[in-house]
């Protein structure tokens, strides 16, 4: 048997958005492949059929962008095949196509086109839509102009692509570059009119939660305007009478989801932010006359943070019924699959360890999910009383011939509270060998590790190496208290890092203590950099989209003007010292550790700045150091990067990791 390689990444297949028809009778999924030759990706659907338990093909151009059932029997989705309508898109121009495919067979056909960027579409008849699109109030509308007033236009749009003007914050987006004037806008649209009929407008940025009954919108909306607002809004649109009900005023909630659950009833999940910061678990509420309920009051990490970096896409994490809603959630280090009934009474379903990505329900009753499950990448799966059966092997040759390492997983205790850890032993491990170490610390902070497959770390051990990762303080899955580190960080999430470790090397005897590296992004970016300023013990690191310096990166990231003063407990103006006492930038002098720094030029989340500081903190007290700038990459460059781009970062760490703990 072989061992599993760093470029193995290429015979992957990404699996998402599963989605049922309309009468849950089947359901399409994507999958997405790396595509090697054009350093990008092929994004292919699949339909599945739950009678006979199996997958087809539907596309192969590998073009597919947004897509939704048409009716029963056919779907619409978008993608730019028309050359001359490519063209347009290539001078300036913005298009959106979208194609009809009937599952009888047959070619795909173009459906309707429209002079916009659509990024979003509902379904409410054959001719009728709710489309999101994203609108810049600052572009003129070149698509309905012609001759020389079309090329005037064009020529001026190029041209002021050698500027940016910004009148607002945040005032870019991570993965979607300057977002200064844009909104993302609903609009009816009726295929034969071809004329969209706006339902929310500037200077709101909204999306659709909810469609009920094809009559009902249930949208959610950011006011953004100079500052965007840090709580939004909840409205109503009745499309019969063309009216809009704001439902929840901006200025109290941050709401996650909203929609319609039983014959009548809204939920809606929100927080006020007002106990444990932006970062605070929302609770879900039914709305009744104007006043939200509660109608679960559990503490719940929503969704799934089981971190890995062989994902490609997502999916519905939340499904309404008239019983009540069905939900994911992350359960210390899994993530699983939750019901709530109207009554209020939740159940967690006991289901395997690993991770739920999406899922849906079919007509059927039972549950359907992609996820991973035995240490293995994503494949499709049903669960009915307990059960789960595995429905695709879209990933199994992956397997057939190369080496993988189950995690040796274990529970260790620090400041009396019990963390989970695990450790991969080297391939071909020999008890009576020492071997080297790689310390890998997960993003967020508020996301886990968990028993799922981590391509960087299988490559690791099948080069020799231990790799151990563990979910400190800050992390998700265990409620609030345990996620809130605010103004503390560096504090307890450091002391259970490097209690870790103590426990590994105890352990794990056959680890060289001299030969132990360590790397993590961004919030694991951001403790490579604390560690380096507090510890000698690691003999190299790699520190991929950090933050160093909360001063500068406070008022620069897309997550928020306010992420900063939440997570720091302080600003440059109220308390400069806390600020700068949780910054790794701070304790530069102190690093003797040789480091690599991985950032992207388009990462807006911890721009690149952060990385620039610390290495060049770094070359300035004389400590061997690296930095490799991706370009055109952002934050999710390990994740969903170009697929050469991806394989260039990996080896950098690698080669530095060879050079520092196996020379």
């Amino acid at each position: 048997m072989k061992k599993l390689a760093l470029t193995d990444f290429y015979n992957y297949t990404f699996l998402s958005d599963l989605t049922f028809s309309p009468d849950k009778s089947k359901a399409l999924l994507m999958t997405k492949k790396c595509d090697k030759e054009n350093n990008g990706y092929k994004s292919n659907l699949w339909l599945f059929t739950p009678a006979d338990k199996k997958v087809k093909p539907l596309t192969s151009a590998g073009d597919v962008g947004n897509f939704t059932w048409l009716n029963d029997e056919e779907i619409i989705f978008t993608a730019m095949r028309d050359p001359a309508l490519k063209n347009k898109v290539a001078a300036g121009e913005t298009w959106t196509s979208v194609y009809k495919l009937a599952l009888g067979g047959g070619e795909a056909e173009e459906y309707f086109r429209l002079p916009e960027i659509v990024t979003g579409i509902k379904v409410l008849d054959d001719e009728n839509f709710v489309l999101t699109i994203s609108n810049n109030s600052n572009r003129p509308d070149i698509e309905a102009m012609e001759g020389d007033e079309k090329a005037k236009a064009l020529a001026k749009q190029k041209a002021d692509k050698d500027y940016e003007v910004v009148d607002e914050l945040p005032f870019w987006g991570n993965g979607m570059g300057f977002t200064n004037g844009k909104r993302s806008e609903i609009h009816l649209f009726n295929k034969n009119e071809g004329k969209l009929n706006p339902v929310s407008v500037y200077p709101l940025s909204s999306r659709v939660a909810d469609v009920k009954d094809g009559k009902i919108l249930y949208i959610v909306s950011d006011f953004v305007k100079g500052l965007a607002a840090r709580k939004n809004s909840l409205w109503l649109y009745d499309i019969e009478k063309g009216e809009n009900k704001e439902l929840v005023a901006k200025d109290k909630w941050a709401i996650r989801n909203a929609g319609f659950t039983g014959v009548d009833k809204i939920f809606v999940q929100a927080t006020d932010n007002a106990k444990h910061g932006m970062n605070e678990n929302a609770l879900i509420y039914l709305l009744e006359d104007g006043e939200m309920t509660p109608w679960c009051s559990d503490d719940i990490s929503w969704g799934s943070s089981v971190g890995s970096d062989c994902r490609l896409g997502g999916g519905k994490s939340l499904y309404s019924c008239e019983h009540g809603v069905a939900f994911i959630t992350t359960e210390r280090f899994n993530s699983v699959i939750n019901t709530l009934t109207l009554a209020g009474k939740r159940e967690i379903l006991p289901m395997k360890n690993g991770s739920v990505d999406c899922f849906d329900k079919g007509g059927d009753g039972v549950l359907y999910f992609i996820g991973m499950r035995d240490n293995k990448l994503q494949e499709l799966y049903s669960y009915k009383n307990g059960v789960e059966e595995k429905l695709t092997s879209f990933n199994d040759a992956v397997y057939e011939d190369v080496s993988t390492v189950v995690p040796d997983y274990f529970t260790y205790e620090n400041d009396g509270v019990e963390l989970d850890g695990w450790v991969l032993k080297p391939v071909d491990f020999d008890e009576n060998k020492k071997y080297p170490a790689i310390f890998d610390i997960h993003g967020g902070p508020k996301t886990v590790f968990g028993d799922v497959i981590y391509h960087e770390m299988q490559v690791w051990a099948n080069m020799g190496y231990f790799v151990f990762f563990t979910n400190p303080r800050g992390g998700d899955g265990r409620g609030n208290e345990f996620a809130d580190i605010r103004g503390r960080y560096g504090k307890e999430d450091y002391s259970d890092l490097m209690k870790f470790t103590d426990v590994v090397l105890e352990k794990y005897p056959q680890i060289d203590k001299e030969k132990v590296g360590v790397t993590g992004g961004s919030y694991g970016g951001f403790m490579t950099n604390w560690i380096i300023g507090h510890t000698d013990r690691f003999a190299a690191a790699a520190s991929q989209r950090s933050i160093s310096n909360w001063v500068s990166m406070a008022y620069i990231s897309d997550i928020g003007y306010y992420f900063a003063e939440d997570q720091v407990a302080s600003t440059p103006w109220t308390d400069m010292d806390l600020m700068w006492e949780q910054s790794p930038l701070k304790y530069a002098d102190k690093v003797v550790t040789p480091t690599l720094f991985i950032h992207s030029d388009e990462d807006y989340r911890c721009p690149i700045a952060e990385g620039w500081q610390m290495f060049s903190a770094l070359k300035y007290h004389g400590i061997e150091s690296r930095l490799c700038m991706f370009k055109g990459e952002n934050h999710e460059l390990s994740r969903g990067g170009k697929p050469l781009h991806r394989q260039r970062r990996l080896d950098e760490i690698t080669d530095w990791f060879e050079k520092y703990l196996k020379n």
